[in-house]
């Protein structure tokens, strides 16, 4: 009998955690729209950052994104080369994002980035700010990115008054 799956995309993100994939998985699922944890394997045998029985991977699906955590052990870190950019909609949302990653041992860092608690770098990006710097009105577009570069979580209301000087 073939190893079944739920993955449904030919093209999945494999993350690598120190024994926290599943920790990471339910946080992403509770915290971002259209996510949901999967399967849960456990390993088969011993391996180098675990035990048979421990999980070794977890499917799961970020804001429709198919992935896949993989517990390979502490000899990997994420870093700022991958992220992943959440184009938010409000205010609203984009503090409610921004305060769950950090809320949960995350890290602020700036223009609108942060790491979560395992080191996964995310953009919280409101589609106001995307807006904003591709201004046609080139000084428009400079106010709000000098405005941005002030920043840690990005405030709405204030990129809107730098763009329209």
């Amino acid at each position: 009998m073939a190893w079944r799956t739920t993955l449904i995309g030919k093209n999945t993100i494999c993350l690598w955690y120190d024994g926290t994939a599943l920790d990471a998985a339910q946080f992403y699922a509770r915290t971002f729209a259209d996510s949901a944890v999967g399967e849960v394997h456990r390993a088969p045998g011993d391996y180098p950052a675990g035990k048979q029985g421990d999980v070794l991977t977890v499917e799961f699906t970020l804001m429709g994104i198919p992935c896949i955590g993989l517990n390979g052990g502490p000899g990997v870190r994420h870093s700022e080369a991958f992220s992943f950019q959440v184009a938010t909609d409000d205010q609203a949302e984009t503090d409610r994002l921004w305060n769950a990653i950090i809320g949960n041992g995350g890290k602020e860092s700036a223009c609108g980035w942060c790491k979560d608690k395992w080191g996964l770098s995310w953009q919280i990006t409101p589609r106001a700010l995307m807006a904003a710097i591709a201004d046609p009105d080139r000084a428009a577009a400079q106010r709000a990115f000098e405005s941005m570069m002030q920043m840690t979580r990005i405030d709405i209301a204030a990129i809107e008054v730098a763009r329209h000087g």
